[in-house]
């Protein structure tokens, strides 16, 4: 299934702020700190920067994304550990950032949650933008089969620094 959604969340300073204006439900178990590199590769080009995700940045996207499909963010514990890619697009000072959302657990007799279910076969992947000092906007790229084309195209360079195939829409095994 192919989604041409989109949603937008602006980002205020504070975190706080970003749930409530992107979620109306938000909850204090989300987990969005990890001791993970942001991405694999490291380092910039005279075009990207690959940048360090913070704890902030993380509760953005998870806003972002769970945004996309209507879901509350309570449904989500954070982001999945190492598929978390940041970067700065020099040339047009456009922030780009990658990530997998991590669907919270149901008991055993619960049937699944909505957040569960976006989740599968690799849906659960996005690729997010935003302009400086602007709104992240969140762009299904997990569902992609092979060969076909990314809702968003990702700047080379930024793909370049992620380390991330060309033309790619998120990271090899993701």
């Amino acid at each position: 299934m192919k989604l041409r959604s989109r949603v937008v969340c602006a980002a205020p300073v504070a975190v706080l702020l970003v749930l409530a204006g992107c979620s109306t439900t938000t909850s204090s178990q989300i987990s969005t700190s990890s001791s993970e590199p942001t991405s694999n590769t490291s380092g910039s080009s005279a075009l990207a920067a690959n940048l360090p995700a913070t704890d902030a940045l993380r509760t953005q996207l998870l806003a972002a994304g769970a945004g996309l499909n209507s879901i509350p963010v309570a449904e989500f514990t954070g982001l999945a550990p190492g598929l978390t890619y940041y970067a700065l697009d020099k040339q047009t000072n456009i922030y780009w950032a990658g990530a997998r959302l991590q669907p919270a657990p149901t008991p055993n007799s619960s049937p699944p949650s909505q957040a569960q279910i976006s989740s599968q076969d690799a849906g659960s992947y996005y690729v997010f933008q935003q302009s400086k000092g602007g709104q992240w906007t969140a762009y299904a790229a997990g569902n992609e089969g092979p060969n076909t084309v990314c809702p968003i195209a990702i700047p080379p360079a930024v793909l370049s620094v992620w380390g991330w195939p060309a033309g790619g829409c998120r990271p090899s095994g993701a």
